[in-house]
């Protein structure tokens, strides 16, 4: 399980692409497509109303009101209206995710009913009309989320058990060490036979038998259990991405499974996606024959989206200065494929000048870039950073075909909303959040600066000399390169902070170093090596892609070598969501007066960002473990053997600057009694540990009833890891924390005051569908963990 959970999260993580790379090829990918590259003429913004009077202007001071409805209108005649649309569904959708119970179809479709009609009877009252109609996309936000979950209804198995499972392979990942991670579409269980037997189950194995493909039958005893719910309060949640993905369980085969015999019982759809995956799996297998070792895995992932077998120390090089994002296949993937399929096909129409001179060939080639794309987002799984570039960029090419101009910001918009009416759920993911905000700051900066450069007189380039236009042109590319950075860096940050506690000082720095590589040798080798692969000819091209893998990962290994602790601690939701309405009116908006509304939005979100204070100690939801921040920086557990997954959770959302592990009463010095509670870390005697909070209170964890009675006198927090346990201290005033309020509420958080009185709060605070499971747990129905018949009579297990 422990390794479940971080591959997701890592999944994660390898998404968030800030996608400058997008902007960096747009230029080339819209003079190839024929579009202009000149910004909009700027539309002189209209007079107030009393100033005009019989076709002449009145003298008179224009006072703010006059103005600000004045910049308000101008962005309407823009089209500012409709890049809103996206930013209120997404709003309405993160507003339903978030809700602490399931909203029913009634009021959601009658408040859109409601506000519809409003705006329909206020449709010629501008500001009435305008609220109805936002209000109407909140909900609408809320629809589309609420749809999706309907559409998912994913069984989930409510607890831990052992069955022998039989599925059909739908992906196959490989990771270290001979491992692989197999996802399921399960066929039958037996032995026991599950009566709420899960649709899809993602398992791994020590190794893959002889035979394994995707679309064939693999059976074996498997250990299967519910997807975890969030390390902490207000944490990434594994539960609401399996439900969203199908998936209703995660484990391990306890052996190697078996390969059943060739059975063709499965759909059409289900072929043609197990053909995929094939083809997929054995491109990446075909770029590890060329380029071998941690260069050729970063390499599949490029090509073919396959990320599972980079090894664990690269992915945290790269997630420290700030990389990982190349490791996502987006804009400047997308770019480099359409921009070398339209050139190839232009060049090869040009051969045929009469064929040429009859036929609209640019409109070929760019039939032939959207096939190619389409292709190519198949072969490297879909995933979101490469939906919403396809999407952009396929918009600009269909455009092109009705001879249609397509601004990018308004590119952004479209795919924007095709993903929140597929997909809502991926709203409130990182990479959703980050590849969206990086990309329309950079749009709307690269459109401030192109109107800007078309407002000044440009110098005629033949007039300089050739050595200066070369410096010219490495000082622009090397600035340019840096102000992406430094503008994804910044719309991206709190996103970053938000999700994974952590930023990157050296990104910029690292960006500057690394990128050129990946632009100028990675990543043209990696499109010149597909265009060769059919005629066998990809070797040595792949060869050199390779070599500029390594130099860059030599780069951001000496990078993050340097790297101090980017560990920021939690950051409050409400400074996400203040900084996050900042990003609107500052990418979206196309006047100064309109643009400052965000000054004192991120004004306030900064602030509240400095005024937080720092988690104090955590639960797990299994209730076996316990970690509290000492007043040296500390964070201090109760295990010697802790989930590391959640222990570097919480060290990044407090802060804490190492691990201490407890002292038990038989090491020299302790003898487990009162005296030796201690604010440095866990003492445990039997199965009772305590530590002291900085404020003096004590928090104490105990593995039944009986061991926590005996902490009732000293103790003002006690964790007991028995769900069948009551409270041992009904007359007292100490807090309470039982295995079975964890297993139905989630992990928990634990805060303190001055005098040493705590508060907790829980990870889930109301039965969501993705949650719902966890009531069917034993340890959520207040009974003890299942043991075997024979176990329990103390026999031996049968062979």
């Amino acid at each position: 399980m422990d390794g479940e959970g971080s591959d997701q999260r890592q999944d994660e993580r390898g998404l968030f692409s800030p996608a400058f790379a997008t902007l960096q090829a747009l230029p080339a990918a819209r003079d190839q497509t024929g579009l202009s590259n000149q910004p909009l003429p700027a539309l002189s913004p209209p007079m107030p109303r009393r100033m005009i009077a019989a076709g002449r202007v009145e003298a008179g001071p224009v006072h703010a009101s006059e103005q600000a409805a004045s910049a308000v209108q101008l962005e309407i005649d823009r089209g500012g209206a409709f890049l809103l649309v996206p930013v209120l569904l997404c709003a309405g959708a993160a507003v339903y995710f978030a809700l602490d119970f399931e909203p029913g179809w009634t009021p959601i479709l009658s408040l859109a009913g409601l506000f519809g009609a409003v705006a329909w009877l206020a449709r010629n009252v501008a500001v009435a009309r305008y609220l109805a109609l936002a209000l109407l996309l909140l909900v609408g936000g809320a629809f589309f989320g609420k749809v999706e979950t309907w559409r998912s209804s994913t069984k989930v198995i409510g607890g831990e058990i052992t069955t022998r499972l039989t599925g059909r392979v739908e992906t196959i990942e490989t990771r270290e060490k001979g491992r692989i991670r197999l996802t399921l579409a399960v066929m039958a269980t037996e032995r026991p036979k599950l009566r709420y037997q899960p649709d899809r189950v993602r398992l791994t194995a020590r190794s893959a038998p002889p035979g394994l493909e995707p679309g064939a039958a693999v059976t074996g005893l498997a250990r299967l259990a519910p997807p975890l719910g969030p390390l902490r309060p207000g944490s990434y949640d594994f539960a609401f991405e399996s439900y969203f993905d199908r998936i209703g369980a995660s484990g391990f085969f306890l052996k190697r499974p078996e390969v059943l015999p060739a059975a063709d019982e499965s759909s059409l759809r289900a072929r043609v996606e197990a053909w995929i995956e094939a083809r997929r799996l054995a491109l990446a297998g075909r770029i590890r024959g060329h380029i071998g070792g941690p260069e050729g895995e970063i390499a599949a992932a490029l090509v073919a989206g396959v990320r599972a077998g980079i090894p664990e120390d690269v992915n945290e090089t790269l997630r420290i200065t700030g990389l990982a994002h190349v490791l996502s296949i987006s804009g400047l993937h997308m770019a480099l494929v359409a921009g070398v399929v339209i050139g190839s096909l232009r060049l090869g129409f040009a051969a045929f000048p009469g064929f040429a001179s009859r036929h609209p060939v640019r409109k070929y080639a760019a039939v032939g870039a959207l096939a190619a794309l389409a292709a190519y987002l198949l072969i490297s799984g879909s995933q979101v950073a490469a939906e919403r570039s396809f999407l952009m960029i396929a918009v600009m090419l269909v455009a092109l075909l009705f001879d249609r101009a397509a601004l990018t910001m308004r590119n952004l918009a479209i795919a924007a909303l095709i993903i929140i009416v597929l997909s809502p759920h991926e709203v409130v993911g990182p990479s959703f959040q980050m590849s969206f905000a990086a990309t329309a700051a950079l749009v709307s900066a690269y459109g401030w600066w192109a109107e800007r450069r078309a407002r000044r007189a440009q110098p005629n380039p033949a007039q300089r000399g050739a050595l200066l236009r070369i410096a010219r042109t490495v000082v622009f590319y090397a600035a340019g390169l840096a102000a992406t950075s430094l503008i994804a860096g910044v719309a991206t940050g709190i996103f970053g902070a938000w999700h994974f506690q952590r930023v990157s000082p050296l990104g910029l720095v690292a960006n500057l170093a690394a990128m050129p590589v990946f632009s100028v040798v990675v990543m043209p080798a990696a499109v010149a090596g597909m265009v060769l692969m059919p005629f066998g000819l990809d070797g040595p091209v792949f060869i050199i892609m390779g070599q500029g893998l390594s130099l860059a990962l030599a780069i951001v290994r000496w990078l993050a070598e340097r790297t101090p602790v980017d560990a920021i601690g939690a950051v409050p939701s409400a400074s996400v969501v203040l900084l996050a309405l900042a990003l609107v009116p500052l990418t979206l908006a196309t006047t100064t007066a309109v643009r400052l509304l965000a000054v004192p939005l991120a004004v306030v979100g900064f602030a509240s960002l400095t005024l937080r204070e720092l988690p104090q100690a955590y639960v797990s939801e299994d209730a076996r473990l316990v970690g509290i921040r000492t007043r040296d920086g500390m964070l201090a557990v109760n295990r010697d053997r802790p989930n590391a997954f959640t222990v570097e959770d919480w060290s990044r959302a407090t802060m804490a600057t190492g691990i201490m592990k407890p002292a038990k009463e038989t090491e020299a010095g302790t003898t487990g009694t009162v005296m030796d509670i201690s604010p440095a870390r866990f003492f445990c005697a039997g199965d009772l540990c305590r530590v002291e909070h900085e404020s003096g209170a004590v928090v104490a964890h105990a593995l039944t009833m009986p061991d926590a009675e005996q902490a009732c006198d000293t103790a003002s927090v006690i964790v007991i890891a028995d769900p069948t346990a009551a409270n041992p201290c009904p007359h007292s005033k100490v807090q309470i924390i039982t295995a079975r309020r964890l297993a139905l509420d989630g992990s928990a958080e634990i805060r303190f005051d001055g005098v040493g009185n705590a508060s907790v709060t829980y990870a889930l605070s109301g039965t969501r569908p993705w949650h719902d499971h966890r009531r069917f747990s034993r340890a959520a129905r207040g009974m003890a963990p299942y043991e075997p018949a024979n176990k329990k009579a103390g026999t031996k297990p049968a062979s």
